[in-house]
């Protein structure tokens, strides 16, 4: 869990709202429920960017190269008739 929360300690990249939220659950966790001043003003911080963060599309990785590639429906499967082998 996340709990670094000040901006200097922070990557490049933005955070998820879920690693937002990490924080935001950590403060209150630690605050025993009660925020004081500070911790207030920490909260309203977190709230912006969990806001910002929802409202961001989702990352887009690079597509695996092991999946295939579209092809042709195969054709359906039928059901043995009773003449065919059955599989061991």
């Amino acid at each position: 869990m996340s709990t670094t929360s000040d901006p200097a300690h922070r990557t490049a990249a933005p955070r998820t709202a879920a690693e937002v939220n990490e924080d935001i659950r950590a403060l209150w966790t630690r605050a025993g429920g009660r925020l004081s001043t500070e911790q207030r003003r920490e909260y309203q911080r977190l709230v912006m960017e969990w806001s910002e963060a929802r409202q961001r599309p989702p990352a887009r990785g690079p597509r695996p190269a092991t999946l295939p590639r579209p092809t042709r429906a195969a054709p359906a499967a039928t059901a043995p008739t009773g003449s065919e082998p059955h599989a061991a």
